[in-house]
C-alpha cells in the first residue's frame, strides 16, 4: 500500500464564511487554523496547502472566558530602546482594529514561521463588522456555535 501525498494541482479550495458572533476565542482560533492549513480533509499534506480560504465578520463580537478581556494583554515593540509596550485585550477589541485579536490568535497557532505557514495564513480574512467584500467567491457558511455547546458563550 502506498503513502498517497497530494500534489497542488489536485487541491480544490473552497471559501468558509464564519460568524465570530458570541464564539470563544481560542476555540475559533483552533478550528480556522487547522482549516487554513488543511488537517480537515483527508488528503492532508504537511509540505502541500491543501487549506481553504477562511472569511471571519463580526470580529468585535468575539468572547473570552474568564478574566482575560481585563489581564491579557498584546506586546508590541515601538522601536526604541526601552520600548516594549502592551495593551489589554479590551482595549483592542473596543478600539479600530478588533480582528487583530483574531488574527494574532490564529497566527500563534499555525506552524512557526515559515514560506508555507505564511502562504496558509494568508487566505484568512477578518472583517470588524457583518459585511465583507467576498460575496463573488460565494463562501459556505460554516456554523461553529453548532458543533459544541462550549463554542459559544
Amino acid at each position: 500500500m502506498k503513502t498517497y501525498h497530494a500534489k497542488p494541482t489536485d487541491v480544490q479550495k473552497k471559501w468558509l464564511l464564519i460568524d465570530a458572533d458570541g464564539l470563544i476565542l481560542g476555540r475559533l482560533a483552533v478550528i480556522v487554523a487547522n482549516i487554513l492549513r488543511g488537517k480537515h480533509k483527508t488528503m492532508y499534506t504537511p509540505h502541500i496547502d491543501t487549506g481553504d480560504n477562511v472569511i471571519i465578520v463580526n470580529a468585535e463580537k468575539v468572547k473570552m472566558t474568564g478574566r482575560k478581556l481585563e489581564q491579557k494583554t498584546y506586546p508590541w515593540y515601538s522601536g526604541y530602546t526601552s520600548g516594549l509596550k502592551d495593551r489589554p485585550a479590551k482595549r483592542i477589541i473596543s478600539g479600530p482594529f478588533p480582528q487583530r485579536i483574531i488574527e494574532e490568535a490564529v497566527k500563534r497557532m499555525m506552524p512557526k514561521d515559515s514560506p508555507l505557514a505564511r502562504q496558509q495564513f494568508s487566505k484568512l480574512k477578518v472583517y470588524k463588522g457583518p459585511t465583507h467584500p467576498h460575496e463573488a467567491q460565494t463562501p459556505e457558511v460554516l456554523d461553529i456555535a453548532s458543533r459544541n455547546p462550549k463554542n459559544k458563550r
